[in-house]
Protein backbone atom coordinates (compact mmCIF):
# COMPACT_ATOMS: atom_id res chain seq x y z
CA UNK A 1 0.00 0.00 0.00
CA UNK A 2 2.92 2.14 0.53
CA UNK A 3 4.20 1.68 -2.91
CA UNK A 4 1.01 2.78 -4.25
CA UNK A 5 1.01 5.83 -2.03
CA UNK A 6 4.48 6.73 -3.04
CA UNK A 7 3.60 6.36 -6.90
CA UNK A 8 0.51 8.48 -6.53
CA UNK A 9 2.53 11.09 -5.18
CA UNK A 10 4.43 11.35 -8.06
CA UNK A 11 1.86 10.70 -10.51
CA UNK A 12 -0.38 13.56 -9.09
CA UNK A 13 3.13 16.09 -9.32
CA UNK A 14 3.39 15.01 -12.95
CA UNK A 15 -0.24 16.46 -13.78
CA UNK A 16 1.05 19.12 -11.64
CA UNK A 17 3.74 19.95 -13.82
CA UNK A 18 1.48 19.56 -16.93
CA UNK A 19 -0.67 22.53 -15.54
CA UNK A 20 1.89 24.41 -17.50
CA UNK A 21 1.16 25.63 -21.07
CA UNK A 22 4.73 23.48 -21.46
CA UNK A 23 4.34 19.94 -19.70
CA UNK A 24 5.87 17.15 -19.64
CA UNK A 25 4.78 13.99 -21.14
CA UNK A 26 4.45 10.65 -18.58
CA UNK A 27 6.52 7.59 -18.80
CA UNK A 28 8.08 5.21 -16.60
CA UNK A 29 11.15 7.92 -17.32
CA UNK A 30 9.53 10.85 -15.82
CA UNK A 31 8.63 8.91 -12.96
CA UNK A 32 12.36 8.10 -12.23
CA UNK A 33 13.54 11.83 -12.92
CA UNK A 34 10.53 13.00 -10.66
CA UNK A 35 11.89 10.35 -7.70
CA UNK A 36 15.03 11.52 -8.32
CA UNK A 37 14.64 15.20 -7.88
CA UNK A 38 12.19 15.06 -5.16
CA UNK A 39 11.10 12.89 -2.18
CA UNK A 40 7.68 11.42 -1.82
CA UNK A 41 6.86 13.59 0.51
CA UNK A 42 8.23 16.93 -1.55
CA UNK A 43 6.17 15.27 -4.60
CA UNK A 44 3.50 15.28 -2.28
CA UNK A 45 3.56 19.17 -1.47
CA UNK A 46 4.53 20.32 -4.70
CA UNK A 47 1.69 18.57 -6.60
CA UNK A 48 -0.91 20.99 -4.45
CA UNK A 49 1.07 24.45 -5.06
CA UNK A 50 -0.89 27.15 -7.63
CA UNK A 51 1.05 27.19 -11.07
CA UNK A 52 0.94 31.32 -10.40
CA UNK A 53 3.05 32.94 -7.93
CA UNK A 54 1.80 32.49 -4.00
CA UNK A 55 2.97 33.41 -0.88
CA UNK A 56 3.90 31.30 2.44
CA UNK A 57 0.58 31.76 3.82
CA UNK A 58 -0.78 30.60 0.56
CA UNK A 59 0.79 27.60 0.94
CA UNK A 60 0.21 27.08 4.66
CA UNK A 61 -3.45 27.38 3.69
CA UNK A 62 -3.27 25.10 1.31
CA UNK A 63 -1.19 22.33 3.21
CA UNK A 64 -3.01 22.79 6.18
CA UNK A 65 -0.11 23.70 8.76
CA UNK A 66 1.19 26.78 10.14
CA UNK A 67 2.73 29.83 8.13
CA UNK A 68 5.94 29.50 10.02
CA UNK A 69 6.09 25.74 8.89
CA UNK A 70 5.08 26.35 5.21
CA UNK A 71 8.06 29.12 4.57
CA UNK A 72 10.58 26.76 6.24
CA UNK A 73 9.32 23.94 3.63
CA UNK A 74 9.35 26.50 0.83
CA UNK A 75 12.93 27.43 1.42
CA UNK A 76 14.21 23.97 2.06
CA UNK A 77 13.00 23.62 -2.14
CA UNK A 78 14.31 26.43 -2.77
CA UNK A 79 17.75 25.02 -1.89
CA UNK A 80 16.74 22.54 -3.96
CA UNK A 81 15.54 24.66 -7.13
CA UNK A 82 12.28 23.12 -7.23
CA UNK A 83 11.04 26.79 -6.44
CA UNK A 84 12.23 29.73 -6.93
CA UNK A 85 11.52 32.82 -4.80
CA UNK A 86 11.23 36.71 -5.30
CA UNK A 87 10.56 39.74 -3.08
CA UNK A 88 7.60 42.71 -4.62
CA UNK A 89 7.09 45.47 -2.09
CA UNK A 90 8.18 43.42 0.59
CA UNK A 91 5.69 40.68 -0.20
CA UNK A 92 7.87 37.51 -0.25
CA UNK A 93 6.23 34.92 -3.60
CA UNK A 94 7.37 31.37 -4.65
CA UNK A 95 7.10 29.79 -8.12
CA UNK A 96 7.61 26.47 -9.17
CA UNK A 97 9.39 27.12 -12.39
CA UNK A 98 8.53 24.88 -15.67
CA UNK A 99 10.20 22.05 -16.75
CA UNK A 100 12.77 24.17 -19.21
CA UNK A 101 13.87 26.27 -19.00
CA UNK A 102 13.53 25.43 -15.14
CA UNK A 103 13.86 22.33 -12.34
CA UNK A 104 15.67 20.48 -15.08
CA UNK A 105 18.04 22.52 -15.77
CA UNK A 106 18.84 23.71 -12.94
CA UNK A 107 19.13 20.42 -11.09
CA UNK A 108 22.25 20.22 -13.52
CA UNK A 109 23.92 23.53 -13.53
CA UNK A 110 25.94 23.10 -10.46
CA UNK A 111 28.46 19.88 -9.74
CA UNK A 112 26.34 18.58 -6.41
CA UNK A 113 26.72 15.34 -4.24
CA UNK A 114 23.16 15.12 -2.73
CA UNK A 115 21.79 13.33 -5.72
CA UNK A 116 23.17 10.87 -8.56
CA UNK A 117 24.23 13.40 -11.55
CA UNK A 118 25.28 10.32 -13.57
CA UNK A 119 21.87 8.52 -12.78
CA UNK A 120 20.18 11.41 -13.55
CA UNK A 121 22.02 12.98 -16.31
CA UNK A 122 21.16 8.70 -17.94
CA UNK A 123 17.06 9.67 -17.33
CA UNK A 124 17.49 12.36 -19.19
CA UNK A 125 19.17 11.44 -22.23
CA UNK A 126 16.48 8.99 -22.30
CA UNK A 127 13.54 11.11 -21.81
CA UNK A 128 14.71 13.73 -24.02
CA UNK A 129 17.07 12.45 -26.54
CA UNK A 130 15.17 8.67 -26.91
CA UNK A 131 11.58 8.92 -26.08
CA UNK A 132 11.47 12.56 -28.05
CA UNK A 133 7.75 12.92 -26.64
CA UNK A 134 9.03 15.69 -24.21
CA UNK A 135 11.44 17.20 -26.83
CA UNK A 136 8.19 17.74 -29.49
CA UNK A 137 6.22 18.42 -27.68
CA UNK A 138 8.39 21.31 -26.04
CA UNK A 139 9.54 22.74 -29.25
CA UNK A 140 7.01 21.80 -31.70
CA UNK A 141 3.30 22.12 -29.61
CA UNK A 142 3.60 25.94 -29.84
CA UNK A 143 3.82 28.43 -33.00
CA UNK A 144 5.00 30.81 -29.81
CA UNK A 145 8.57 29.54 -29.13
CA UNK A 146 10.46 28.99 -25.69
CA UNK A 147 13.27 29.99 -26.63
CA UNK A 148 14.91 32.53 -29.32
CA UNK A 149 18.14 33.14 -31.19
CA UNK A 150 20.57 36.38 -30.96
CA UNK A 151 22.52 37.45 -33.79
CA UNK A 152 26.59 37.39 -33.17
CA UNK A 153 27.15 41.28 -32.90
CA UNK A 154 30.66 41.09 -34.34
CA UNK A 155 29.14 40.05 -37.78
CA UNK A 156 27.14 42.44 -38.14
CA UNK A 157 28.56 45.56 -40.30
CA UNK A 158 27.89 48.78 -39.65
CA UNK A 159 24.70 49.99 -41.70
CA UNK A 160 23.29 46.16 -40.19
CA UNK A 161 23.93 47.63 -36.51
CA UNK A 162 22.04 50.30 -37.19
CA UNK A 163 18.98 48.40 -37.57
CA UNK A 164 19.44 45.78 -34.94
CA UNK A 165 17.16 46.45 -32.28
CA UNK A 166 17.89 46.71 -28.38
CA UNK A 167 16.46 43.64 -27.83
CA UNK A 168 18.02 41.79 -30.27
CA UNK A 169 21.49 42.24 -28.94
CA UNK A 170 22.56 39.76 -26.13
CA UNK A 171 25.01 42.79 -24.65
CA UNK A 172 21.69 44.70 -24.17
CA UNK A 173 20.31 42.36 -21.92
CA UNK A 174 23.46 42.10 -20.03
CA UNK A 175 23.44 45.89 -19.59
CA UNK A 176 20.24 46.25 -18.98
CA UNK A 177 19.92 43.03 -15.86
CA UNK A 178 19.83 43.98 -12.33
CA UNK A 179 21.38 40.62 -11.87
CA UNK A 180 23.72 38.32 -13.88
CA UNK A 181 24.30 34.46 -12.87
CA UNK A 182 26.56 31.95 -14.20
CA UNK A 183 26.30 28.66 -14.00
CA UNK A 184 27.28 25.13 -15.51
CA UNK A 185 25.67 24.42 -18.87
CA UNK A 186 23.09 21.78 -17.96
CA UNK A 187 23.27 20.66 -21.78
CA UNK A 188 27.22 19.74 -21.57
CA UNK A 189 27.28 18.53 -17.75
CA UNK A 190 24.09 16.13 -18.57
CA UNK A 191 26.20 14.92 -21.99
CA UNK A 192 29.61 14.32 -20.12
CA UNK A 193 27.76 12.01 -17.39
CA UNK A 194 25.39 10.07 -20.35
CA UNK A 195 28.55 9.33 -22.62
CA UNK A 196 28.38 11.59 -25.22
CA UNK A 197 30.81 14.61 -24.01
CA UNK A 198 30.86 17.97 -25.96
CA UNK A 199 32.39 17.56 -29.64
CA UNK A 200 34.01 20.61 -29.83
CA UNK A 201 34.90 20.70 -26.23
CA UNK A 202 33.01 23.95 -25.27
CA UNK A 203 33.20 25.57 -21.67
CA UNK A 204 30.76 24.73 -19.54
CA UNK A 205 30.80 27.84 -17.42
CA UNK A 206 28.36 29.97 -19.86
CA UNK A 207 25.02 29.42 -18.43
CA UNK A 208 23.79 33.01 -17.74
CA UNK A 209 20.32 33.81 -15.60
CA UNK A 210 19.06 37.68 -15.01
CA UNK A 211 17.34 38.95 -12.34
CA UNK A 212 15.35 37.16 -10.10
CA UNK A 213 15.94 33.73 -11.37
CA UNK A 214 19.53 34.50 -11.39
CA UNK A 215 18.84 36.16 -8.04
CA UNK A 216 17.38 33.15 -6.15
CA UNK A 217 19.31 30.75 -7.34
CA UNK A 218 22.76 31.68 -6.08
CA UNK A 219 20.88 32.86 -2.81
CA UNK A 220 19.42 28.74 -2.60
CA UNK A 221 21.97 26.11 -3.28
CA UNK A 222 24.74 28.32 -5.17
CA UNK A 223 23.51 27.05 -8.65
CA UNK A 224 24.49 30.26 -9.63
CA UNK A 225 26.82 32.71 -9.22
CA UNK A 226 26.39 36.32 -9.18
CA UNK A 227 28.54 38.06 -11.94
CA UNK A 228 29.38 41.48 -12.91
CA UNK A 229 28.37 42.58 -16.11
CA UNK A 230 32.26 42.35 -17.27
CA UNK A 231 32.05 38.98 -16.39
CA UNK A 232 29.01 38.16 -18.31
CA UNK A 233 30.42 39.83 -21.31
CA UNK A 234 33.40 37.51 -21.09
CA UNK A 235 31.33 34.87 -20.96
CA UNK A 236 29.83 36.06 -23.85
CA UNK A 237 32.84 36.74 -25.68
CA UNK A 238 34.52 32.88 -24.54
CA UNK A 239 31.14 31.64 -26.31
CA UNK A 240 31.66 33.39 -29.90
CA UNK A 241 35.17 32.31 -30.01
CA UNK A 242 33.99 28.46 -29.04
CA UNK A 243 31.46 28.82 -31.82
CA UNK A 244 28.12 28.65 -29.60
CA UNK A 245 24.85 29.62 -30.21
CA UNK A 246 22.92 32.03 -28.09
CA UNK A 247 19.46 31.31 -27.29
CA UNK A 248 17.46 32.93 -24.72
CA UNK A 249 14.17 33.22 -23.77
CA UNK A 250 11.47 34.42 -26.27
CA UNK A 251 10.30 37.75 -25.24
CA UNK A 252 11.54 41.24 -25.40
CA UNK A 253 11.91 42.35 -21.93
CA UNK A 254 14.04 40.19 -18.94
CA UNK A 255 14.36 37.48 -20.38
CA UNK A 256 15.21 35.16 -17.80
CA UNK A 257 18.43 33.34 -19.28
CA UNK A 258 21.07 33.33 -22.30
CA UNK A 259 22.07 29.82 -23.15
CA UNK A 260 25.22 29.84 -25.20
CA UNK A 261 24.37 26.71 -26.94
CA UNK A 262 26.56 23.72 -29.10
CA UNK A 263 24.94 21.90 -32.20
CA UNK A 264 26.34 18.22 -30.10
CA UNK A 265 24.36 19.07 -26.77
CA UNK A 266 22.07 20.96 -27.05
CA UNK A 267 18.08 19.85 -27.34
CA UNK A 268 17.13 22.61 -29.06
CA UNK A 269 19.75 22.69 -31.87
CA UNK A 270 19.36 18.63 -31.64
CA UNK A 271 15.76 18.88 -32.20
CA UNK A 272 16.27 21.18 -35.56
CA UNK A 273 18.82 18.50 -36.77
CA UNK A 274 16.44 15.77 -36.20
CA UNK A 275 13.34 17.39 -37.23
CA UNK A 276 14.20 19.79 -39.70
CA UNK A 277 12.73 22.09 -41.55
CA UNK A 278 10.68 22.33 -38.46
CA UNK A 279 12.25 25.25 -36.19
CA UNK A 280 12.40 24.56 -32.53
CA UNK A 281 13.13 28.20 -31.67
CA UNK A 282 12.53 31.77 -32.84
CA UNK A 283 15.40 32.67 -35.50
CA UNK A 284 16.98 35.67 -35.59
CA UNK A 285 15.73 38.75 -38.18
CA UNK A 286 18.89 37.80 -40.31
CA UNK A 287 20.23 35.48 -42.79
CA UNK A 288 23.25 34.75 -44.33
CA UNK A 289 23.73 35.45 -47.99
CA UNK A 290 27.13 33.72 -49.47
CA UNK A 291 28.88 35.80 -52.26
CA UNK A 292 29.44 32.49 -54.75
CA UNK A 293 32.41 34.64 -56.59
CA UNK A 294 34.72 35.27 -53.58
CA UNK A 295 33.81 31.47 -51.66
CA UNK A 296 37.04 29.48 -52.02
CA UNK A 297 35.27 26.38 -51.11
CA UNK A 298 37.00 25.74 -47.56
CA UNK A 299 33.86 23.87 -46.13
CA UNK A 300 34.62 25.69 -42.50
CA UNK A 301 31.47 27.59 -42.74
CA UNK A 302 29.38 24.34 -42.93
CA UNK A 303 31.44 22.98 -40.58
CA UNK A 304 30.85 25.01 -37.73
CA UNK A 305 27.23 25.87 -38.29
CA UNK A 306 25.01 24.32 -35.71
CA UNK A 307 21.94 22.93 -37.58
CA UNK A 308 23.87 22.14 -40.78
CA UNK A 309 21.94 24.32 -42.69
CA UNK A 310 25.49 24.73 -44.77
CA UNK A 311 26.36 22.08 -47.38
CA UNK A 312 29.17 21.90 -49.88
CA UNK A 313 28.30 21.35 -53.66
CA UNK A 314 29.98 20.97 -56.60
CA UNK A 315 28.93 23.94 -59.07
CA UNK A 316 29.67 23.85 -63.05
CA UNK A 317 33.80 24.84 -62.49
CA UNK A 318 33.94 21.29 -60.52
CA UNK A 319 34.93 23.25 -57.80
CA UNK A 320 32.32 23.15 -54.55
CA UNK A 321 31.04 26.03 -52.94
CA UNK A 322 28.95 26.60 -49.99
CA UNK A 323 25.37 26.52 -50.51
CA UNK A 324 22.51 27.56 -47.59
CA UNK A 325 19.12 25.84 -47.02
CA UNK A 326 17.59 29.21 -45.82
CA UNK A 327 14.30 26.93 -44.59
CA UNK A 328 16.60 25.28 -41.60
CA UNK A 329 18.88 28.44 -41.05
CA UNK A 330 18.86 30.03 -37.63
CA UNK A 331 20.66 32.77 -38.28
CA UNK A 332 22.92 32.81 -35.43
CA UNK A 333 25.67 34.29 -37.32
CA UNK A 334 28.57 31.47 -36.45
CA UNK A 335 29.39 30.80 -40.35
CA UNK A 336 30.07 34.62 -40.94
CA UNK A 337 31.97 34.83 -38.31
CA UNK A 338 34.00 31.78 -39.62
CA UNK A 339 34.54 33.44 -43.27
CA UNK A 340 37.91 34.15 -43.31
CA UNK A 341 37.14 35.45 -46.69
CA UNK A 342 34.11 37.46 -45.90
CA UNK A 343 31.99 35.71 -48.25
CA UNK A 344 29.28 35.11 -45.91
CA UNK A 345 27.32 38.68 -44.73
CA UNK A 346 24.15 38.60 -42.63
CA UNK A 347 21.22 39.94 -43.91
CA UNK A 348 18.00 41.11 -43.04
CA UNK A 349 15.18 38.76 -43.58
CA UNK A 350 12.37 39.80 -45.60
CA UNK A 351 10.08 39.21 -42.84
CA UNK A 352 10.02 40.58 -39.69
CA UNK A 353 10.43 37.79 -36.88
CA UNK A 354 7.46 38.88 -34.04
CA UNK A 355 8.96 38.46 -30.26
CA UNK A 356 6.40 38.58 -27.44
CA UNK A 357 6.87 41.17 -25.17
CA UNK A 358 7.55 39.76 -21.87
CA UNK A 359 6.90 36.29 -20.18
CA UNK A 360 3.30 36.88 -19.26
CA UNK A 361 2.51 37.22 -23.13
CA UNK A 362 4.56 34.76 -24.00
CA UNK A 363 3.03 32.41 -21.83
CA UNK A 364 -0.69 33.68 -22.59
CA UNK A 365 0.07 32.98 -26.19
CA UNK A 366 1.29 29.62 -25.81
CA UNK A 367 -1.53 28.76 -23.68
CA UNK A 368 -3.94 29.43 -26.48
CA UNK A 369 -2.26 27.78 -28.56
CA UNK A 370 -1.90 24.81 -27.13
CA UNK A 371 -5.74 25.50 -25.60
CA UNK A 372 -4.59 25.67 -21.83
CA UNK A 373 -5.42 28.94 -21.13
CA UNK A 374 -7.76 27.95 -18.55
CA UNK A 375 -5.25 26.60 -16.70
CA UNK A 376 -3.43 29.81 -15.91
CA UNK A 377 -7.15 31.46 -15.10
CA UNK A 378 -8.04 29.08 -13.05
CA UNK A 379 -5.23 28.09 -11.21
CA UNK A 380 -6.48 27.75 -7.24
CA UNK A 381 -7.93 31.02 -7.70
CA UNK A 382 -4.53 32.27 -8.25
CA UNK A 383 -5.60 34.59 -11.00
CA UNK A 384 -9.07 35.58 -8.50
CA UNK A 385 -7.78 39.13 -8.01
CA UNK A 386 -8.29 42.51 -9.86
CA UNK A 387 -4.87 43.24 -10.97
CA UNK A 388 -3.62 39.60 -11.81
CA UNK A 389 -7.10 39.61 -13.64
CA UNK A 390 -6.31 42.34 -15.81
CA UNK A 391 -3.04 41.83 -16.42
CA UNK A 392 -3.93 38.70 -18.22
CA UNK A 393 -6.70 40.27 -20.07
CA UNK A 394 -3.98 43.15 -21.39
CA UNK A 395 -2.27 40.41 -22.85
CA UNK A 396 -5.09 38.77 -24.72
CA UNK A 397 -6.21 42.40 -25.88
CA UNK A 398 -2.85 42.66 -27.11
CA UNK A 399 -3.39 40.21 -29.52
CA UNK A 400 -4.20 39.67 -33.11
CA UNK A 401 -8.28 39.02 -33.37
CA UNK A 402 -7.91 35.88 -34.80
CA UNK A 403 -6.30 34.96 -31.55
CA UNK A 404 -8.69 36.76 -28.97
CA UNK A 405 -10.98 35.30 -30.92
CA UNK A 406 -9.61 31.23 -29.90
CA UNK A 407 -9.03 32.90 -26.29
CA UNK A 408 -12.54 33.87 -25.86
CA UNK A 409 -13.67 30.16 -26.80
CA UNK A 410 -11.17 28.61 -24.46
CA UNK A 411 -12.51 31.03 -21.37
CA UNK A 412 -16.39 30.80 -22.66
CA UNK A 413 -16.35 34.11 -20.49
CA UNK A 414 -19.37 36.73 -20.93
CA UNK A 415 -16.62 39.20 -19.49
CA UNK A 416 -13.87 38.30 -21.84
CA UNK A 417 -16.19 38.55 -24.98
CA UNK A 418 -17.24 42.19 -23.70
CA UNK A 419 -14.01 43.06 -22.46
CA UNK A 420 -12.38 42.13 -26.59
CA UNK A 421 -15.48 43.70 -28.34
CA UNK A 422 -15.36 46.82 -26.53
CA UNK A 423 -11.29 47.24 -27.25
CA UNK A 424 -12.47 46.54 -30.71
CA UNK A 425 -14.34 49.99 -30.79
CA UNK A 426 -11.54 51.34 -28.50
CA UNK A 427 -8.09 50.25 -29.78
CA UNK A 428 -6.55 53.18 -28.46
CA UNK A 429 -7.42 51.91 -24.92
CA UNK A 430 -10.12 54.45 -24.35
CA UNK A 431 -13.07 53.27 -22.52
CA UNK A 432 -11.46 49.88 -21.57
CA UNK A 433 -11.41 50.37 -18.28
CA UNK A 434 -15.30 51.79 -17.81
CA UNK A 435 -15.59 48.75 -19.86
CA UNK A 436 -14.24 46.14 -17.06
CA UNK A 437 -16.59 47.86 -14.51
CA UNK A 438 -19.70 46.47 -16.20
Amino acid sequence: MGHLTARDAYLNLSDRINWFTQGAPKSETLYKILQVLYTEKEAKWVSLLPVRPFTAKKAAKIWGTTEYRAEKLLEHLCEKALLVDSWHEGVRKFVMPPPMAGFIEFALMRTRGDIDQKYLSELYYQYMHVEEDFIKDLFFATETKLGRVYVQEPVLTNDKTNHILDYERATHIIEEAEHIGLGLCYCRHKMSHAGHPCEINAPWDVCLTFDNVARSLSEHGEYARLISKEEALDALQRSYESNLVQIGENVREHPAFICNCCGCCCEALQAARRFSPMQPVATTNYIPHIEIESCVGCGKCAKVCPVLAISMEAKEDGKKRAVLDEEICLGCGVCARNCNFKSIEMKQRPKHIITPVNSTHRFVLQAIEKGTLQNLVFDNQAFANHRAMAALFAAILKLPPMKQALASKQFKSIYLDRLISHYSKYPSGEGVQTSAKD
